[in-house]
């Protein structure tokens, strides 16, 4: 699983964001700014191991990829049900469960959700979102 990104330059610097993660960063060189992100990703992780690849496309696109993708998609869910100010027992709720552990899992990096999974979890943490699952673009 990787997440898009966009790259652009702003007077001095490049800005470089990944609006599902809702992180942005910039750097003094489109170089730097693609360290900056991945920095930016292993920072809110915060774990040991974890890793980021920036994955180059043409133009202003990028992706973004992770060592363990258990791990990105709790950073996902995370930041969402923090984003519509959700706690975890209200999640829990919207997926029809009492337990918030059975949430929390997920949200820990414990569990890797299916693909069905995943887009009930996302439902749940973002009411006015979906994702899409589409071919890479990205250069090797």
């Amino acid at each position: 699983m990787r997440f898009t990104g966009r790259v652009f330059k702003l007077r001095k610097f490049w800005v470089i964001e990944v609006p599902i993660l809702d992180i942005a960063t910039q750097g003094r060189t489109k170089k730097e700014a693609y360290e900056m992100i991945a920095d930016a990703v292993e920072c809110l992780v915060n774990r040991k191991g974890f890793k980021v690849r920036v994955f180059r496309a043409e133009g202003e696109g990028f992706e973004i990829g992770a060592s363990d993708q258990a791990v990105l998609t709790a950073l996902l869910l995370r930041r969402k049900r923090l984003k519509s100010g959700l706690s975890l027992e209200e999640v829990a709720a919207r997926l029809g469960s009492k337990s918030p552990n059975s949430y929390a899992r997920y949200e820990q990096g414990r569990s890797v959700p299916s693909v069905q999974k995943l887009t009930q979890l996302f439902s749940a943490v973002a009411r006015n979102g979906d994702f899409v699952i589409m071919e890479s673009r990205a250069l090797y």
